[in-house]
């Protein structure tokens, strides 16, 4: 289980931005944001389902560079949303690096979408559910 995950973004405005829009679909919100008078040195928002965030983006610190890419997956509750995440995510300025569909290599109900986000992040949306 993953409790919470976090990225750091070479465009900090713009990602969050970004996450805001691409996230909707799938009930994700900005849930707490914080800046430098509070975690010392960068800027970060909380995205998830309240109560909790439990996936951060989050300013370089002073001296720290984005580095490499990472894979996020979020799970969606329904098919439905994950073709509006894919939607809403190339509205927002994702590049698609996947068309929501069936991955039954993964598994028969397997359907998910993946896009690229500002920084290159590979970010997908899944439904495990049978239709």
């Amino acid at each position: 289980m993953i409790d919470h995950l976090g990225i750091v973004a070479t465009d900090y405005p713009n990602s969050r931005a970004f996450y805001e829009k691409a996230l909707a679909p799938i009930g994700y919100t900005k849930l707490m944001e914080l800046g430098p008078e509070i975690t010392g040195a960068f800027h970060t928002a909380g995205f998830g389902q309240a109560p909790k965030p439990d996936f951060w983006v989050s300013s370089a610190r002073p001296g720290q560079a984005s580095s490499g890419t990472v894979h996020v997956c979020f799970r969606a509750a329904n098919r439905a949303q994950v073709d509006a995440f894919h939607a809403a995510a190339l509205a927002a300025g994702a590049r698609d690096n996947g068309a929501p569909g069936l991955r039954p290599h993964y598994h028969p109900n397997y359907y998910g979408a993946f896009v690229l986000d500002p920084d290159g992040h590979n970010i997908e949306a899944v439904c495990h559910d049978p239709v």
